[in-house]
């Protein structure tokens, strides 16, 4: 355990905190991964280490995990009876464990640093420290009040579960997840462009349950205009799941007016230049954490080319096709030693398919690159 002030003796009790943050953490993950805001989680400890309440972030504008944490106190034991002396006996003595440095920003929501410290919290143990610049200095204000911070309790963790979000506050730009599928021999359509289906039925509902879990999905005007996609995420029944990711169109040549993407429930972006980082920069004005950029071999090698992939989505399919058709374009790779390596983060059966979950080696934005803008084909 990690601290910036006087450690804590009881080895048993720093057992309990690790437990708790293990426990804030699992918390955290029934938060929703979409709508800009962090997955956060919190759990307040009496002095013997015993959980007195929980409570997770539901949400942009909803109250942050501390806040909701401390809420629950009205329905958790008396705390009073225990003679704690404080300006909330609801809170006093309690020591908050929280995934996430608490914030220090009034925005739709209240500080939860200064919540915590009107409550009367003892102690506030974190997993790690919150980058972004307009929420961070938490733990500063929090010591400024006279009360302990620690800080690096199970960062490991918490960093694994809050990466795309980490991610895109520190590059000021989405986390970018490219998918494709494709044969074994790379082939993304046949000879003569047929495509449906390469893949089984498992590999594409996983499809629409990813497009649900980002904010926003991408494809370029290549693929509007040959395969007039819906871009919706459904079900396995083919009803509508309650997240729509915001459908974005890369490329110069306008949607067309009877496109299925004019009437996608999420509405429609049109970006209307082949610039990626301006793109991306835009999105994130406009509250874009995740970008899951589906659509064509074109798109889907501007991304790699210009180092902007952070993960990659390759569904294999057990069959060759041959022919001219493969799922990437030239990613101005010209020896071995310039190719891109990734890091193999899984690999899991989907029927008779395969998922290949993969991340580059090297930092975001490394990646040699002429120039950051689609070459449309």
């Amino acid at each position: 355990m990690t601290s910036t002030d006087a450690p804590h003796d009881d080895a048993a009790f720093d057992a309990r905190v690790e437990a708790a943050m293990r426990h804030a953490l699992n918390l955290a993950q029934h938060g929703p991964i979409t709508g800009g805001n962090p997955q956060v989680g919190c759990v307040l400890l009496d002095a013997h280490g015993e959980i007195v309440a929980e409570g997770w972030h539901r949400g942009a504008g909803t109250a942050h995990a501390e806040v909701d944490a401390l809420a629950q106190l009205d329905d958790a034991r008396d705390l009073t009876a225990q003679g704690l002396a404080s300006s909330d006996p609801r809170a006093a003595g309690l020591t908050a464990v929280v995934t996430l440095e608490p914030c220090n920003h009034t925005g739709r929501t209240g500080p939860c640093a200064q919540a915590l410290i009107d409550a009367g919290i003892a102690r506030v143990v974190y997993a790690i420290d919150d980058p972004d610049a307009r929420a961070g200095g938490g733990a500063e204000r929090l010591r400024a009040a006279g009360i302990p911070v620690i800080g690096g309790v199970l960062a490991e963790e918490a960093t694994d579960l809050l990466t795309p979000w980490l991610t895109s506050v520190r590059l000021g730009r989405p986390w970018v997840t490219v998918k494709w599928a494709s044969t074994l021999d790379g082939r993304t359509a046949a000879a003569d462009g047929s495509s449906q289906w390469i893949t089984g039925t498992a590999s594409r509902q996983r499809v629409h349950d990813q497009r649900a879990a980002h904010d926003a999905i991408a494809v370029g005007t290549g693929t509007v205009l040959s395969d007039d996609p819906s871009l919706t995420a459904r079900g396995d029944g083919g009803e509508l799941l309650p997240h729509q990711p915001l459908p974005v169109v890369f490329g110069e040549t306008p949607v067309p007016a009877t496109a299925r993407l004019r009437e996608h429930p999420a509405g429609l972006i049109e970006v209307g230049h082949r610039d990626l980082e301006s793109a991306l920069s835009a999105l994130t004005e406009r509250g874009v954490r995740r970008l899951y950029v589906e659509g064509g071999p074109t798109l889907a090698s501007a991304f790699l080319r210009a180092g902007l992939v952070d993960e990659v989505l390759v569904y294999l399919a057990p069959l060759l096709l041959g022919g001219p058709r493969l799922a990437l374009d030239d990613l101005g790779i010209g020896t071995i030693a310039e190719g891109l390596r990734l890091n193999i983060r899984s690999v899991e059966s989907l029927g008779t398919d395969l998922l290949v979950t993969a991340r580059p080696q090297s930092a975001p934005g490394s990646h040699a690159a002429d120039r950051s803008t689609l070459e449309e084909r």
